[in-house]
């Protein structure tokens, strides 16, 4: 039974939901392969200075900044993380090889950033050594070295944009597969079942009112309080649930809040589908995950897409959406409430979910038929880099027909 092992990092939640939800569907569509996560915060610990002074991982530090939405400045703090991840690269390489050495995986499958070069690099030279592929879980990269290495591995993109940025960078010949958008978990596809009014009132909600979902990542932000206070402060006739994922204070504050209109607070769930079933539209960070969730269930979205505050490896998604005309972006929060108006005015809805339909997203399907064909391949050149050497390597495409026939069956609510 062949080993696949899946690096994924805590911050943010995005790569290990992704990492979940790979290792949902190589299951539901039983393959015969060995599942195992890699926690790499957990791995890196010996050379987090955050770990060695305050016994925290990085990871929880920038999650903490998330929650109190502080992500101002995200690029400059991004360049800073990787120069260190520079200086501490021999030492990433031998840390992963001895990982190797013990876990034996036939492949390697990496769900988060940075990180890729010490992978690639701590495979060695030996033409046995188990494949690189790099699972994006941006719809674009965020170059220099934040996704896409010069290096001869391979590459699974859920965006055109992403496949030019990986023939540039990782070379005209390098080893691209394409899926049909970003990776997210099978249950967004299963058909949603029971009477949505009737759940809508059994959360306190009004059955009939237009409503809204409100979702800033895994661990919530305080700007969700401004858009109650905002949504009050206008009178906009709608209902929000609001999803604070790991943040109890959040939740409290938000249920403390004397607001008109009725709302819904929930902490964590992992079963965002079934609130987003009983909601309208969805407002949130451009966050990709997120974002493609809310699309999976036919919703309109409202997404904040500031320089200063919008964190650097999401601003292309907010233009992603108001490109595909299913989305709205503002600048600020204070002009949510217009956004709503804007986008529950009748044609206004009506055309977005029309452009939504023309979507369709079944990457997380995908990407086992890729890995398959990724086991029969020629060994790549590991150990070189198109720096140093080419390729003989080809762009693939992932189509429809590759798909099981029982994935093609699963419908979209």
């Amino acid at each position: 039974m062949r080993k696949i092992v899946i690096p994924f990092t805590k911050g943010g939640g995005g790569h290990r939901a992704a990492a979940n939800a790979m290792l949902h569907v190589i299951e539901r569509q039983g393959h015969r392969w060995r599942i195992e996560l890699l926690d790499v915060d957990k791995v890196l610990r010996p050379l987090d200075p955050f770990y060695w002074i305050f016994r925290i991982e990085g990871c929880e530090i920038y999650n903490w900044l998330l929650r109190r939405g502080w992500t101002f400045g995200s690029e400059v703090l991004i360049r800073i993380m990787q120069a260190e991840y520079r200086i501490v690269h021999p030492l990433q390489v031998l840390i992963f090889r001895r990982l190797w050495r013990k876990l034996r995986p036939d492949l390697i499958l990496s769900v988060m950033p940075h990180i890729n070069r010490a992978l690639f690099d701590s495979l060695g030279q030996q033409a046995s050594a188990a494949p690189l592929v790099t699972l994006l879980t941006d719809i674009a990269d965020l170059p220099p070295r934040y996704w896409f290495e010069p290096q001869d591995q391979h590459f699974i993109c859920g965006s055109d944009r992403a496949i030019e940025q990986g023939h540039a960078i990782a070379g005209p010949e390098s080893r691209l597969w394409r899926v049909s958008g970003m990776v997210i978990h099978p249950k967004f596809y299963d058909p949603r079942t029971g009477d949505r009014k009737a759940q809508r009132v059994q959360l306190g909600l009004d059955p009939d009112l237009p409503t809204g979902m409100v979702l800033f990542g895994g661990y919530g932000s305080k700007t969700m309080i401004e858009i109650a206070r905002r949504v009050e402060a206008e009178k906009i006739p709608v209902q929000l649930i609001f999803l604070c994922g790991r943040n109890r204070k959040l939740g409290a504050k938000l249920r403390a809040l004397k607001v008109s209109f009725p709302i819904h607070v929930q902490e964590f769930t992992d079963d965002v589908g079934s609130f987003m079933g009983l909601c309208d539209f969805f407002i949130g960070k451009p966050g990709p995950a997120s974002i493609s969730e809310a699309l999976a269930m036919r919703l309109p979205t409202i997404v904040q897409d500031n320089a200063l505050m919008t964190l650097a490896q999401e601003r292309y998604n907010a233009e992603w959406l108001v490109d595909r005309g299913v989305g709205i972006a503002v600048r600020r929060i204070r002009d949510v409430p217009q956004a709503i108006s804007r986008l529950l005015e009748p044609a206004t809805y009506a055309q977005m979910v029309r452009q939504i339909e023309t979507l369709t997203n079944r990457a997380v399907f995908e990407v086992p038929a890729i890995l398959e064909q990724i086991f029969h391949q020629p060994p790549a050149s590991l150990g070189r880099s198109y720096e140093r050497v080419g390729a003989d390597t080809h762009q693939h495409d992932m189509s429809a027909a590759a798909m099981s026939a029982e994935d093609r069956a699963i419908d979209v609510k």
